[in-house]
């Protein structure tokens, strides 16, 4: 598969690939003649889990880590499971703060909905008291 097609099957750019590839986010890729870059079913693989793990916001530096740990081989399974927790924690932070900004929009949108009801604006958490002008 050339660049151009799996920048349009993972939706990103051909610099952003050849950046992984540089610096070791995603294993080097085979060339065809003239130096033209054919990516495998494996590559494929690697450049996924790489934009997965970027989504979710890991670092770089660990995804890095992360492949050179994975071409080591089974001796470093426990090593890159530590990692993975690691990111995993790194996640969960990020959502927890998602849900805590959800909760709170949440909570102002159903004050406001019950003041278009009701005509009066009332805030029930304590933390809101101070902003019911706004």
């Amino acid at each position: 598969m050339t660049i151009k097609e799996v920048c349009a099957r993972f939706d990103i750019s051909p610099d952003t690939l050849r950046y992984y590839e540089r610096v070791g986010v995603i294993p080097p890729v085979k060339r065809r003649n003239g130096g033209i870059r054919d990516y495998s079913e494996e590559d494929l693989s690697w450049i996924e889990t790489a934009i997965c793990m970027r989504a979710a916001g890991v670092s770089v530096e660990l995804l890095i880590v992360y492949m050179h740990l994975s071409q080591e081989g089974d001796t470093t399974i426990k090593a890159r499971r530590d990692l993975l927790i690691k990111a995993r924690e790194g996640v969960q932070a990020q959502l927890d703060s998602y849900q805590n900004a959800l909760n709170k929009l949440n909570y102002k949108i159903a004050r406001y909905e019950e003041a278009m009801k009701t005509g009066v604006l009332s805030w029930d958490c304590e933390d809101d008291k101070s902003v019911k002008s706004k």
